[in-house]
Order: C-alpha cells, then structure tokens, then sequence
C-alpha cells in the first residue's frame, strides 16, 4: 500500500490562492459510475490535472491533493478505479483493495479516464492543457496513458512501477517506446521495488524515441516519499512539487 489514511501531501512551495472542491460521481460511456474529487481555484492559471491514486483508489491523500493543485492554480480531479467491482464504498484502511486490482482491465479504466477528462473541460474551468499525474500504481497507468489517444499535454509519474503487467497488455516499460506525451518520472533511490535499471531502462527507451522527458531519482528517498510527515524528505518533496509546477506551465504554454 502507497499511503495510509494518516498520509497527507506536502504543501506546494509556492504562494498559493483559495480553492473549493466537493466529491462528485462520474458516468463512463459503458455505464460504469464511479467517485471522484474535483477541486476548482478561484483563480485558475490554465491548466488542469487528473490524478491517479495508488493502489487504494480514491482516499483522502488524493482529495488533498486535488485541494493544493487547485491553490496553486491549477484544476484538478482526482478517481477512483473499482466502481465496477467495489462500487461506491470508501477507500479508507478497512477496503480490501487487492482483489479489486486485480480485476482491473486498461480498457475500462480509460474509459473512466476520458469521463473524468470530458467533466473537466465542460466545466468552470473550459477545455484547458491536461496533465496526468500517477502515484505508485497511478504512476504506472500515467505512463501507460501516454500510449494513448487521450490527448494529455504530459505525464507525471511518480515510483511508477515498471514491472507490473494489467491484463497481458505489457508493462510500462517494455510500452515505453509507444509513449507519446512529455514525462515527469520522479523516483525514489531507496525505493526497494523499482531497481535502478528499470528507471535507466524508461529513460534510455525515452531517449530513443525522442519523446521530451525528464526522470528524476532522490538519492536515499523510499517509495511515498512525497509526504508531509516524512520531514527527512522535505527537500526532495519541495523539489518535486517545483518540478510538476514547471512542467505543467511549460507544456501548458505549448
């Protein structure tokens, strides 16, 4: 598991706006309804976010999250991947998450993804640049997500697992080469399940395809390093959160 329920996201490292966000229920196109976050600044910079969440789904680490990208500017929603399998019911420690992942199907969960695209850019904020960003398994499916026509204008993965393969489609690394859409990788150096040579592997297979990139390791830094109370890793969180703000408005202005 990425983060317990007692995990809350540093504070971005910027002079941030008010922000509002309410829990909302998504439609997919085969019917699927499932939970979401949103999260609206008051003033909005242009620029929207939809966040993958660990292996849990949708718990309060990601609701928070939502609440500091929108102070920051920056629209956000944040899903849930088992309303086809768990429905509705909370993602707090209780839910046995695992039986849930394992039914996941690519397909499906795209399908989640364009609804929860499809909600933002008919809401307050219009259609506006939109970026993925993935956390441990969300990670993984960030990436996987730029094999895609979903039209992102960049990928923020981080400690995505490379290894895992959903359904015998491949993994995110042996599909790097499909990948079309800007990364942000951010990686821990300590992170016991991404070796070092899988990272190595994204970026050199992300070199050979051109696609812009950056993949970032903090030396010593475990898996879920990004969060407010591992004040050991402050710097490291203060470093990645400037990192996703200058990829987002970089390729927002593109």
């Amino acid at each position: 598991m990425c983060y317990d329920d007692n995990a809350r996201p540093p504070v971005p490292p910027v002079e941030g706006g008010s922000a509002h966000g309410e829990d909302i229920v998504l439609t997919a196109a085969d019917g699927n309804r499932f939970a979401a976050y949103v999260a609206y600044p008051d003033k909005p910079l242009g620029a929207q976010v939809v966040i993958y969440p660990d292996v849990r789904g949708l718990h309060q680490f990601y609701k928070e999250l939502a609440l500091r990208f929108a102070e920051t500017g920056i629209q956000a929603i944040a899903i849930d991947y088992f309303g086809r399998t768990a429905g509705l019911t909370s993602r707090d420690d209780s839910f046995e998450f695992w039986p849930h992942v394992q039914q996941l199907q690519l397909a499906s969960f795209f399908s989640d993804v364009k609804a929860a695209q499809d909600y933002l850019h008919t809401s307050q904020g219009g259609k506006q640049p939109t970026f993925a960003v993935g956390f441990c398994m969300g990670g993984t499916l960030s990436l996987l997500s730029g094999t895609q026509d979903l039209g992102y204008a960049g990928l923020v993965g981080f400690y995505a697992g490379l290894s895992r393969n959903f359904g015998g489609n491949g993994t995110a690394l042996e599909r790097a080469g499909e990948i079309k859409y800007p990364v942000l990788g951010l990686f821990g150096g300590a992170d016991q399940g991404i070796p070092a040579d899988q990272v190595e592997a994204l970026e050199q297979k992300l070199e050979e395809t051109g696609v812009e990139h950056e993949i970032i390791t903090y030396p010593g830094a475990p898996h879920s390093f990004f969060d407010r109370r591992s004040t050991e890793f402050a710097d490291a969180s203060t470093d990645a959160w400037n990192r996703i703000l200058r990829f987002i408005a970089a390729h927002s202005a593109k």
